[in-house]
């Protein structure tokens, strides 16, 4: 995509999967497409990350909580520009589907799903995971309320056998989230725009 996001926010928040060590890779590009990047972080990815180098990347701390950088920034004025949740596991997806916001990261999606934030979702999980009821309810409800979901044969991208998520985390699909979220935030701009 050939436009910039100069001064626009984009929010993206991290799951506990061996994707979120990476993460910087998606924050590198982000910034070099002009967005200012906020990071949240599920409690149980925090262990997946370095939040210092993370840190250090976006100008501000990584959160974790509604006060975890209180002290540093105040809250923005509005909600982000877009979201991108990667790499999104099971029990975040669930749980976003579900309305569940038992944690900050949860609460950020929610709020800003509700404000008709451009949301994008890319799951890491197993095959025994997405065989299961509740997560194909939870895809699919995701994908009605207008949330953009990387996943499936479409998306070139599916779940993997129990063990082998370590061979899958360098093909995560950092880039398409960005691609998908730039193209939604534009739309939702230019939409913005006309009325």
């Amino acid at each position: 995509m050939n436009r910039t996001f100069h001064g626009q926010s984009l929010t993206i928040v991290v799951c506990a999967a061996g994707p979120a060590r990476q993460v910087l890779r998606l924050i590198t590009k982000a910034q070099n497409h002009g967005w200012t990047v906020d990071l949240v972080a599920t409690p149980a990815a925090v262990e997946f990350l370095d939040l210092e180098q993370l840190t250090a990347a976006i100008g501000r701390p990584v959160r974790t909580s509604p006060r975890s950088n209180a002290a540093v920034t105040s809250r923005r004025s509005g909600p982000p520009a877009a979201i991108i949740v990667a790499p999104a596991t099971f029990n975040t997806i669930n749980k976003i589907a579900a309305g569940i916001s038992d944690n900050y990261a949860l609460t950020a999606i929610a709020e800003g799903i509700g404000h008709g934030v451009p949301t994008v979702v890319v799951p890491f999980v197993n095959t025994a995971f997405a065989r299961r009821a509740p997560f194909t309810r939870s895809i699919a409800q995701l994908r009605d309320e207008g949330i953009r979901v990387i996943y499936g044969s479409d998306d070139e991208w599916e779940p993997h056998e129990p063990g082998t998520g370590h061979q899958r985390v360098a093909l995560f699909p950092w880039y398409s989230a960005l691609e998908e979220a730039e193209m939604r935030a534009a739309r939702a701009a230019d939409a913005a725009l006309d009325h």
